[in-house]
């Protein structure tokens, strides 16, 4: 039987399944292995401890008044995953199931309930027998929550999904490579060879008697418009093909890239790329200068246009950008930036976990909401809280290029990401908030920096950040116009010693 055959085969035998999760899903989960090619989950034994990858795995829960119970996680993976099976309702009064939100609440427990020496698994799987898969990754395995994988748009696989290849390889490495699903560690890669790239354009700009500000600037509006082009918020390869094309002709280089940028500026036509631009406005583009540029260094441009500008990591390019645009700092480029997993141990305990903590309550309250016919509030219950997270301001007083800035909007972009799907599922639409122009946006994040660089590579970073969290989790759609607004959201100013003017205080005799 051929792979495509084999693969239908599987899909309509599931999806006419219709016995209970505790009566099929161990064999559907076998069968699932089988097709993926994987090793199926082995014999339990008696020692916990040496069940490493069996159904039905006991842990042991510890209660806070120092009782104990147990309990038993429906597939396990050590250092992989917690698969925790559930078998929706169909039918029946209720409007909303909750059954794949308790599964998943249930899996974390179990997760946390494992042996400290094995430590937490990378993975939560939540399982409707024959109907759906979701997958959840805390990457850092440190104790922090579990978020949608790889984001709330498309960590739900449904049967039907499985014919797609990149799906099949989704699962097979679940099973057994799961780190290798990590995105950090392919983004870090691309993100560093970028850098790379730019740090010795930038040299070769600044031997050629241009002021290393001058380059700063013009280098960052290049790589915007490389991002700009891998996004499709100008027509794919656009920038590139335009640099080919100027190769041989470095006199034109100037006046061709100035008309590209003041388009974008304003939206209007680009003669030098024949096209229609989206209004992109903000700081970026407001001062367009292009410095002239000889054969040698349009071709370094050329290299740098090649990597794949959807992969670059915020979390690290600020700080990497900053180096490579800096004369000063460039033999560090990449030896010492602040690792993602340290921004994150200061980010999520103070900004993400008191969130998500509410939004726990939130989403307890609208399904109890919606399970008792009280669809409408419900949904206010829901929006109530979207407005919350679009409205929250988060400070950094000295943000440096951005890092720590960028991981709060992407950690808040994934939470609304999930109170999105929850209003999908009670049958809400998501065209009337952004209509409204409601979602988390660059405009919450402030920062006051001393160092105008830093500064300017913070507010790029933030708007590359978003941009990308707006394509995975809105599909190709454009985001409202213009595309970079200046919401004067980072400062160029002494935290603190920045004042408005001295007041002195007086005595009683003045």
């Amino acid at each position: 039987m051929s792979t495509h055959s084999a693969i239908e085969g599987f899909i309509a035998r599931w999806s006419a399944a219709s016995g209970s999760e505790r009566a099929n899903y161990q064999l559907f989960i076998s069968e699932l292995c089988r097709l993926l090619d994987v090793q199926p989950p082995q014999p339990a034994m008696a020692d916990a401890g040496e069940n490493a990858y069996v159904f039905e795995r006991r842990v042991t829960f510890c209660h806070g008044d120092g009782s104990e119970s147990a309990g038993f996680i429906d597939c396990y993976r050590r250092g992989a995953f917690v698969l925790e099976a559930k078998k929706l309702k169909t039918g029946g009064a209720q409007t909303f199931d909750d059954a794949l939100l308790r599964a998943r609440a249930q899996a974390e427990n179990y997760a946390r309930a494992l042996p400290s020496d094995e430590g937490r698994p990378p993975f939560l799987v939540v399982v409707d027998v024959g109907n759906v898969i979701e997958l959840y990754s805390e990457f850092s395995r440190s104790g922090a929550t579990y978020t949608p994988y790889p984001d709330p748009r498309s960590h739900r696989i449904t049967i039907a999904d499985f014919l797609r290849d990149d799906i099949r390889e989704r699962l097979r490495l679940l099973f057994t490579d799961p780190l290798a699903l990590d995105p950090a560690r392919q983004t870090a890669r691309v993100t560093r060879e970028i850098a790379a790239h730019l740090a010795e354009l930038a040299k070769s700009l600044e031997s050629a008697g241009h002021a290393a500000e001058s380059v700063a600037g013009f280098l960052t509006r290049c790589l915007f418009s490389m991002f700009a082009e891998d996004v499709a918020l100008i027509p794919k390869g656009a920038f590139s093909e335009l640099l080919k094309s100027l190769k041989e002709a470095p006199e034109q280089f100037a006046p061709m890239i100035g008309e590209l940028w003041r388009a974008m500026d304003k939206g209007e036509f680009s003669i030098a790329i024949r096209a229609a631009l989206p209004r992109f406005n903000g700081k970026l583009f407001k001062s367009p200068d292009v410095l002239p540029l000889t054969k040698q260094h349009i071709a370094l441009l050329i290299e740098a246009a090649k990597a794949d500008w959807t992969q670059v990591e915020p979390a690290i390019f600020g700080t990497l950008l900053e180096r490579a645009l800096n004369p000063q700092e460039r033999h560090a480029l990449g030896a010492h930036y602040t690792p993602r997993a340290y921004v994150e141990r200061l980010v999520l305990p103070t900004v993400i976990e008191p969130l998500r903590e509410e939004w726990s309550n939130v989403q307890a309250a609208a399904v109890l909401l919606a399970n008792a016919n009280r669809h409408k509030e419900a949904v206010a219950e829901l929006r109530n809280f979207h407005h919350r997270l679009c409205t929250l301001r988060v400070l950094d007083p000295a943000c440096g290029s951005g890092n720590f800035l960028y991981v709060t909007l992407e950690h808040m972009k994934r939470l609304e990401g999930e109170v999105l799907n929850q209003l999908h599922d009670l049958g809400e639409t998501q065209s009337l908030l952004e209509a409204e122009g409601l979602t988390v946006d660059p405009h919450q994040f402030l920062g006051l920096e001393l160092n105008p660089r830093a500064a300017a590579i913070a507010e790029l970073v933030l708007w590359i950040g978003y941009l990308q969290w707006h394509f995975r989790t809105q599909g190709s759609g454009l985001p409202p116009s213009p595309i970079l607004k200046d919401f004067h959201n980072i400062e160029c100013t002494d935290a603190v010693l920045a004042f408005d003017g001295v007041d002195f205080v007086m005595d009683d005799n003045g």
